[in-house]
């Protein structure tokens, strides 16, 4: 009764998975290489095919049912263990090209472009991400439909959720195919349409909206996005006052003049965990793989300089001595977020453990290995899921955090 209640709550798009996923054992996984009438949810050899491998497709049925009651006790015993939120869902900005949301939703999906960001001061060539983005004239014409669905299953069992590049609600950078990511061009979106079916379905789940508000922003956006309840993300190395007495060189931005409506951060799946950024990392690596547009000697110089203000700055509030190792300048950096007013604080799993390489690289696809890096502790050794619990650092930087939260904060 439970799967077939399941079932009937999912409708047609977990039909549509399903089928994809029996398409793809027998067909491959890029769903253009099938058949030409296997090639869309309603091509003529679809019923046919769901007729003789019925089996098969129920058994991906079951699968994502199995996923959402994991999910839903997961979320029951976070809430029950006295976490107000839960767990945070995520969604990403976009679907690969090849995979089932693409097949499945093609109708209001812009193929033949991929979403991407231009140039700036960290990815100084652009990013390209390979994912079709809305057609915002396909959305408007299903009154939103196919989004409003999307954050739904999202918010089912989590008390909030992060929205990958919240900008790209507003504009989005597209990338004809073959082209240079620099040379890309703003689309624009009904953003109030499109915030507010966030909001909504957010409202209906009494969950928490927090937006990646990142890169290049129009000012006004952030204004327009805390006005309808939504909260920012803050990045420790990229809060500076750039209107500050710093010179050319701008300096960090005092905590206590940091957003309050925001999750706050020290470092962001996007760079090296803080170990590594704190020794240049994030400069080696665009170095070795040809994303810088400057000398790399100016680039290191000015990661010292940057290091250097942020160390001041710590001392500067009493977090940190003259002297300090590694381990006591990461605890130090996570006091500070505590020092500012932001609604929620973060800590990124790979400071938990020690680690030093990046999770991610933007503007690379192949060239580095994209979220596949196996989570390590300082020794470069791998860490498994269990001794996180147990690791003496990820304890430490818990507590930091949990005493910063509390209802009289001792950071």
């Amino acid at each position: 009764l439970a799967y077939a209640a399941y079932r009937a709550r999912e409708g047609s798009a977990l039909d549509d998975f399903a089928t994809w996923c029996a398409l793809a054992e027998v067909y491959g996984g890029d769903w253009h290489q099938w058949p030409e009438s296997l090639q869309h949810p309603t091509a003529d050899g679809i019923a046919d095919f769901v007729a003789a491998h019925a089996e098969a497709v129920d058994f991906h049925r079951w699968l994502q049912w199995q996923l959402d009651e994991q999910l839903a006790a997961a979320q029951s015993h976070a809430v029950g263990a006295g976490m107000s939120l839960g767990i945070m869902a995520d969604l990403a900005v976009g679907v690969h090209p090849n995979g089932a949301d693409a097949w499945a939703l093609q109708n209001v999906l812009a193929l033949g472009v991929t979403a991407g960001a231009p140039p700036d001061e960290f990815n100084q060539l652009g990013q390209d991400w390979s994912q079709p983005p809305w057609r915002p004239d396909r959305l408007e014409e299903q009154e939103y439909r196919p989004f409003r669905a999307l954050l739904r299953s999202a918010l089912r069992h989590a008390g909030g959720v992060r929205i990958d590049h919240i900008i790209g609600l507003f504009r989005l950078w597209w990338i004809p195919a073959g082209a240079r990511p620099a040379d890309g061009a703003y689309v624009r979106y009904d953003h109030e349409a499109m915030i507010g079916s966030g909001a909504r379905e957010a409202h209906r789940a009494g969950a928490v909206v927090v937006g990646e508000d990142l890169g290049t922003v129009q000012p006004w956006v952030r204004d327009y996005l805390r006005a309808r309840g939504v909260l920012g993300t803050s990045i420790l190395w990229f809060e500076l006052d750039r209107d500050g007495a710093g010179g050319p060189m701008p300096i960090p931005l005092p905590a206590e003049r940091w957003r309050e409506y925001c999750l706050s951060s020290v470092t962001t799946h996007d760079l090296p965990p803080t170990a590594g950024y704190l020794a240049g990392e994030h400069v080696r690596l665009r170095a070795s793989l040809g994303l810088l547009t400057r000398p790399v000697e100016e680039e290191l110089a000015a990661a010292e300089a940057e290091r250097a203000a942020w160390l001041d700055e710590l001392r500067r509030v009493g977090l940190l001595g003259k002297h300090a190792d590694l381990d006591a300048t990461v605890v130090a950096l996570h006091q500070y977020l505590g020092r500012t007013p932001s609604r929620l604080l973060g800590l990124a799993l790979t400071d938990a453990v020690g680690d030093r390489r990046a999770q991610n690289q933007p503007g690379t696809s192949n060239e580095y290995p994209n979220w596949r890096v196996p989570l390590s502790g300082p020794d470069g050794r791998p860490v498994l899921l269990e001794d996180v619990f147990t690791d003496d650092r990820a304890a430490r930087l818990a507590e930091v955090l949990r005493a910063c939260t509390a209802a009289e904060p001792a950071c």
